[in-house]
């Protein structure tokens, strides 16, 4: 899938709203079997992207001011338990099969195992591959500024796969949604001493949602820049008019709620488990 559905490190690149709580209350007629979600799955690139959450732990000590060096060895033990890739992918799975309809499986499907569709899927996957996502977001940034220089319309483009994506404008409030739990869980466990409770953490993100959204707009269209460096003005649009399809909004509408919430799950455990660690703990 697009990059759109890359781990937390990378959520500043356009998100969707967190809805995976209402997803999972509508059943359709025909949910999708198992062995069909799980070639979708790779058909789409949707694999990669829930490997890639794991990448998003990184993240973590920086959001609550420690240092990962400090638990040596036991830090990295932790994340790859907390983030293990098989668990992840089950539980996307699950929920898939009871949510995800035959009728939009079928129409994502066909279009991402089109040519256009898997070339698309193997930039994205590549681009999730790269660690090093500030130099990604530097090589985009510098391709962007070319782009705009000379006039092109590409930058628009990629504007309008972002709203894709994101119709209804809600992306701002997933990840927030993310960083609250994950903090929240934090102060919980005693692994740090919030200064705001929870009204007031919910104020002071609502404070900075204009600016988060600036953000993520300029973050998102770096990163189409740099995924899409190989692909015509015509095969964007033409990816962009399957990504505006009623069908598609809706897989990506499911897509991004579940990746949001193994995202978020993963960080209340990363949470409360640090409890447990000690500076300096090579075990």
């Amino acid at each position: 899938m697009t990059h759109m559905l890359s781990p937390l490190r990378n959520m500043l690149r356009g998100c969707l709203a967190f809805t995976v709580a209402l997803a999972l209350l509508i059943v359709p007629l025909q949910a999708a079997e198992r062995e069909r979600v799980v070639d979708f799955l790779e058909t789409t690139g949707f694999d990669v992207a829930l490997d890639s959450i794991a990448q998003s732990a990184e993240l973590a000590p920086d959001m609550l001011g420690i240092d990962a060096g400090d638990f040596g060895i036991a830090w990295t033990s932790l994340a790859q338990e907390v983030f293990d890739l098989a668990e992840m992918r089950e539980t996307a799975i699950g929920i898939l099969e009871s949510t995800l309809d035959d009728q939009a499986l079928a129409y994502a499907a066909e279009f991402y195992a089109s040519p256009l569709g898997a070339r698309l899927v193997a930039a994205e996957n590549a681009a999730h591959r790269v660690a090093d996502d500030a130099a990604k977001q530097e090589a985009g940034q510098r391709i962007i500024a070319d782009l705009v220089a000379e006039g092109a319309k590409r930058p628009q483009l990629f504007r309008r796969m972002g709203d894709a994506v994101d119709a209804a404008g809600t992306g701002v409030q997933a990840l927030q949604e993310i960083q609250f739990r994950f903090l929240m869980a934090a102060s919980a466990a005693g692994v740090v001493d919030l200064q705001l409770d929870a009204d007031g953490l919910r104020a002071f993100m609502k404070e900075q949602e204009a600016e988060t959204r600036l953000a993520m707009r300029a973050a998102n269209m770096a990163a189409s820049a740099y995924t899409y460096q190989a692909f015509s003005e015509a095969e964007l649009e033409t990816y962009i008019a399957a990504l505006e399809h009623p069908l598609m909004q809706r897989v990506y509408e499911l897509l991004n709620a579940v990746q949001y919430e193994i995202t978020a799950s993963r960080f209340e455990q990363l949470a409360y488990r640090l409890s447990g660690l000690e500076p300096s703990q090579d075990l």
